[in-house]
């Protein structure tokens, strides 16, 4: 190696040495300076032993526009450098759809869900029959029931309050099971108490669910729905309901497990769904290559999850790839692409861009804005998401 010199080592245990050091079985002594001058791997090992015991230190002198010059330069073992994924993919080119924001989708109570209350951080629902208090980070304001109100429920989230954490529920008054009956505009399915603190249905998504049913029926045709991220089922059998074929697809076998009771209990055996578990990524990537095209794409995507074999996903990373991968297995006769994203660090304006340039030369129109859930007593609005949603 260029400029590079050896100076003894000022050990505090062994300043008698000069480097020369004998080994024990009573062989020539070693000289570790001549060693560090040779190429020869095993005696520079032994050098550095040397070293560390304090008879030298190597000290390297190199030139440092030598030192950038060899960072810059890729290690050549017989093939090419690897390629970098270049993020600066081709628009699409065209006329941008027309755009209708802010748009605010609001569920209110009814006989199945109501929500009661919300405050200090937490909010209570009411669940079919059962009142249950969850976490809620937006709710910043004080409650507007009283304490007594707020103690009269059958069930509490406690522990990890985190999106993706893991906690438990308490129940008050008495044990409760595992499932309890619900129902969406008369369709049954089972609610379930999750260690991550949801129940099975976001009922937010209640506007969603009813504008797909209704673009399914007003088609008059066979129309064909991609339900990415579906978690139970529920809009995949709404869809399959109101005439459907679905591709229903999650990385979770116990959510795909959730989704066929789900079916059972709906009486929706007989309807055409296929249940898939994959990561939709990968999922929409295959299709693409197979030539298979959806009508109906709904993309209800987490801030952050993983595939069933390690896949990461991050939204803010793989969100534009996957809508750009949606659009090329959109049919040639598409009706809509719905895409929610539960998280509040972005502006719906981030994805209402993001939509609206994918989408860019195939007309129609990007609307997009939050959903909300309406209080049953103090009438305030619960920010749950943001969403956006291309209808042709």
């Amino acid at each position: 190696m260029e400029n590079a010199r050896l100076v003894k080592a000022q050990h505090p245990k062994d300043k008698k040495k000069r480097g020369m050091k004998t080994p024990r079985n009573g062989t020539a002594p070693y000289a570790p300076k001549k060693a560090l001058e040779t190429g020869n791997k095993p005696e520079r090992r032994k050098a550095v032993h040397a070293n560390n015991s304090g008879n030298y230190r190597k000290i390297v002198e190199q030139d440092n526009t030598r030192r950038e010059n060899q960072k810059l330069q890729p290690e050549n073992r017989g093939g090419e450098a690897p390629k970098i994924k270049s993020r600066f993919l081709p628009r699409p080119s065209g006329k941008r759809p027309e755009e209708r924001l802010p748009v605010i989708l609001e569920t209110s109570a009814n006989e199945n869900y109501a929500l009661i209350d919300s405050g200090n951080g937490l909010k209570l629902e009411r669940y079919g029959n059962l009142r249950i208090i969850r976490p809620e980070g937006q709710a910043l304001w004080q409650p507007a029931s009283s304490e007594k109100e707020w103690q009269d429920v059958d069930a509490i989230f406690t522990g990890n309050t985190d999106e993706e954490g893991m906690g438990r529920w308490n129940f008050p008054k008495q044990p409760l099971g595992e499932t309890w009956p619900l129902s969406w505009d008369g369709m049954p399915f089972l609610g379930r108490f999750t260690s991550f603190r949801h129940v099975g249905v976001f009922p937010e998504q209640d506007a969603h669910w009813r504008f797909m049913e209704e673009l399914i029926k007003k088609a008059n045709r066979p129309v064909k729905v991609l339900n990415l991220f579906g978690y139970t089922g529920l809009a995949s059998l709404i869809a399959a309901r109101a005439g459907a074929e679905v591709t229903h697809v999650d990385a979770s076998k116990k959510a795909i497990l959730w989704a066929k009771e789900n079916q059972e209990v709906a009486h929706l055996t007989d309807r055409p769904i296929r249940w898939i578990c994959d990561d939709a990524m990968k999922f929409v990537e295959r299709e693409g290559r197979r030539g298979k095209h959806y009508d109906i794409i709904l993309l209800d995507p987490p801030a952050y999850g993983r595939g069933p074999h390690g896949e990461v996903w991050q939204l803010f990373d793989h969100l534009p790839e996957m809508v750009k991968g949606c659009r090329a297995i959109l049919s040639d006769n598409p009706i809509a692409v719905i895409l929610t994203a539960y998280s509040i660090r972005a502006s719906f304006f981030a994805i209402h861009e993001l939509m609206r340039d994918e989408f860019t030369g195939l007309g129609g129109r990007i609307e997009s804005g939050e959903l909300i859930l309406r209080e049953e007593k103090a009438q305030r609005a619960l920010s749950t998401s943001l969403f956006s949603r291309w209808i042709f």
